[in-house]
């Protein structure tokens, strides 16, 4: 693309070093702008934007809604690609987001992309399939929202086409982990930080649902979604979604006990 785009990339990150260059590379030669929240990295993250020229903003975490909302709100640009710091954009989409730009979203007021997990060299073309995810949003059109860590970007009703959006083509890369084991463990937390989220906003925890939720999510995974043509990495993707859907149902049954309002 020989022209820059009028597009700001906002990214939030902490310790990013292992995949966030090849999420600047991916956009730096098109994007206007990179506008950065870090929150405290220590690992070289800072001087890898710093080299590909982003704007950065040292915060406190904030939590991924508040943080997310902290970069968007702080790009100057009439467009906004959000991406996490483990999320390069392949060349398709790239083409995808410069022609819905370049048509000023052709009646809308964000775009919304498919994202794969990438693992041991490709893709996982079936397992967590789709993933569509709103990523490019008119400036003051959107808000960042849901419950941490699930946090979701959504169109507020500010602008002009009434909250419609466009599924771009191309592949949003997801480098989420490297092994299933770091992914087990990243599950844990979340499923920690989601399950108290879930009980301050007044779920409650069931017996019942530890059994069967999991069961479900494996069966989705496997069933519907065919993981099982992702070969051995499609299985353990659907165990890892069982695994961390057991977890927060049983933490929220604890949470509940204390409160003795467990089902």
């Amino acid at each position: 693309m020989a022209d820059r785009l009028p597009i700001s990339v906002a990214i939030v990150c902490k310790d990013s070093s292992r995949t966030i260059e090849r999420v600047l590379a991916s956009v730096a030669g098109w994007a206007s702008e990179i506008v950065a929240v870090d929150s405290g990295s220590t690992d070289g993250t800072i001087e890898i934007l710093e080299r590909f020229g982003a704007r950065v903003i040292r915060s406190e975490w904030l939590g991924h809604v508040k943080t997310k909302q902290k970069a968007l709100e702080a790009c100057a640009h009439p467009w906004v690609l959000s991406l996490d710091s483990d999320e390069p954009v392949e060349p398709d989409l790239a083409e995808s987001i410069a022609d819905f730009v370049r048509a000023d979203g052709r009646g809308h007021d964000g775009a919304m992309v498919n994202r794969k997990i990438w693992y041991r060299g490709r893709f996982l073309s079936h397992a967590w399939q789709p993933e569509w995810r709103l990523r490019v949003v008119r400036a003051g059109t959107a808000a960042w929202g849901g419950h941490d860590p699930h946090d979701k970007l959504e169109l507020t009703g500010a602008g002009s086409s009434g909250g419609k959006v466009e599924r771009l083509s191309g592949t949003l890369r997801h480098e989420s982990f490297e092994t299933f084991a770091e992914q087990f463990a990243k599950d844990s937390g979340y499923a920690r930080l989601m399950a108290t989220n879930l009980h301050a906003a007044g779920a409650r925890g069931s017996r019942l649902r530890c059994v069967t939720s999991p069961i479900g999510a494996f069966l989705k995974q496997m069933v519907i979604k065919q993981a099982w043509r992702d070969g051995r990495a499609g299985w353990l993707a659907a165990l890892a979604t069982a695994s961390a859907t057991l977890q927060k149902h049983a933490v929220l049954v604890e949470l509940s006990m204390k409160g003795g309002d467990a089902g």
